[in-house]
């Protein structure tokens, strides 16, 4: 892939603030952006395959909650060193790998016939991308000083809702024309198919991304000096931090406690959201793919809305706290109207919108805390602990269904997550000092910082 440079345009346009961010942005923020759909879709096309494989293989919901999970168990473990690798080989070739190995990984789930060959995929397709997400929001700082990144980072994140409309349009097309096709099943040729993009733009990625500022050819260099400038104004209002400070900073582990009840609700409604469209009636895998797509496409207009909107109110506390308490409600709602499709899917469509708010918002609190080795072990350390929600609310779900034969009481633990999460912000976080771009003490009303 050729990078293409944008219009040459005169240099006084070039050297303003926000002619310079805007290339910057229009750059990196779509590949990115791509690599994350793609990534988002290769996790959630389990749910997708739930559809068939649990059925032909004749395996429980718990065994399903289980195997979904187990991916998070190795994100847990390998996050944090995989993002001070990254600190050490660069953004591009580290990215790359991740995507090359786990579009591997996801074709190799299509030959998987026991409970066991189930759980060890995954544990090692979870391997295997443990980075990319804490690695991207560590590389956008490499770029973005703390006043620009919930926007950019809610830029970023509308790759989940649209991999989660993506992913509803091409997987139930996949399990209904692939279905027996050269005597695999539709499931199978999900997984085939899907890590193919994985595979194709985890090597694109050696040839278009650019470490840092630095190695960008395609920015003047006026441009790199107005960056770093605003990165050093950005860094002089935070605390120096060692490792081993944020990875024992009290503040830090809260933060990891609110993330993980977003997660909750993230990985609840994203891992069983075919299967409660099916349980109100909706029998048609197409049909079930086309309706999962409609919670996600207003979720798209509810990130970006609320994203832009933190920033520029530099308000982040009940920017995150109202979506929480919103996807709570919406996650108690699709329970109580369960037999009724039309109202069971506006409570999911309010649901995702609250969710999908989330973690842009979150994202911007970490980042205006800690830079450096610090920044790189704190992100991940938040990430993978949050991320071992990817693993409890799966198999907190699966179990409860089949013990209880309903998804309702595992939504309804979800939602009491997510207002712990929301309560959490409200009286813990207050201010984050380097969020306030007009100074360095950041004693601005709304803005946020942990205390």
């Amino acid at each position: 892939m050729t990078p293409v440079d944008p219009p040459s345009v005169p240099l006084t346009q070039l050297d303003d603030e926000e002619v310079t961010y805007a290339r910057v942005t229009r750059r990196i923020l779509p590949f990115l952006c791509l690599c994350f759909v793609i990534a988002f879709l290769d996790r959630i096309n389990i749910s997708f395959a739930k559809l068939q494989m649990v059925s032909e293989l004749g395996w429980s919901e718990q065994i399903y909650g289980l195997g979904a999970g187990m991916f998070f168990v190795a994100y847990f473990i390998c996050e944090i060193p995989s993002n001070l690798i990254m600190l050490r080989v660069g953004a591009r070739r580290w990215i790359a790998r991740i995507m090359v190995t786990w579009a591997l990984l996801t074709a190799a789930m299509s030959v998987v016939h026991s409970p066991t060959s189930f759980y060890v995929i995954r544990f090692l397709i979870g391997a295997a991308e443990a980075g990319f997400f804490p690695g991207v929001i560590l590389y956008l700082t490499y770029w973005y000083p703390a006043k620009r990144r919930s926007h950019i980072i809610a830029l970023f994140m509308t790759a989940i809702p649209i991999a989660g409309v993506l992913g509803g349009l091409v997987s139930g097309w996949i399990l209904s024309s692939l279905d027996r096709y050269h005597g695999l099943s539709g499931w199978q040729w999900l997984f085939i198919v899907e890590s193919i993009p994985s595979l194709l733009v985890g090597i694109a990625a050696l040839l278009y991304l650019d470490d840092g500022i630095e190695s960008a050819k395609w920015l003047t260099p006026t441009q790199k000096a107005l960056l770093r400038s605003q990165l050093a104004q950005d860094n002089a209002g935070k605390s120096k931090h060692s490792i081993g400070a944020a990875l024992t900073s009290g503040r830090v582990w809260l933060l990891a406690l609110v993330y993980f009840g977003s997660s909750m609700g993230q990985y609840g409604f994203g891992f069983w959201l075919p299967t409660i469209i099916r349980q109100t009636g909706v029998a048609s895998p197409v049909q079930i793919s086309l309706l999962s797509a409609i919670p996600y496409a207003f979720g798209v207009v509810a990130m970006l809305w609320v994203g832009r909107s933190a920033d520029r109110r530099r308000e982040h506390r009940f920017h995150f706290a109202v979506p929480a308490a919103l996807g709570a409600l919406g996650l108690v709602g699709c329970g109580l109207y369960a037999g009724n499709t039309v109202l069971a899917l506006t409570a999911l469509t309010i649901a995702c919108m609250g969710l999908s708010c989330l973690a842009p918002v979150f994202w911007a609190i970490p980042t205006a805390m800690l830079d450096g080795a610090a920044a790189a072990a704190g992100i991940a350390l938040i990430n993978c602990l949050g991320n071992l929600a990817g693993f409890v609310s799966p198999s907190m779900m699966g179990w409860m269904k089949d013990h209880t034969g309903s998804t309702n009481p595992g939504m309804a633990v979800i939602a009491a997550w997510l207002l712990l999460a929301a309560a959490i912000v409200i009286v813990v976080c207050r201010r984050v000092k380097a969020m306030d771009s007009g100074t360095s003490e950041g004693n601005r009303p709304g803005v946020l910082t942990s205390t």
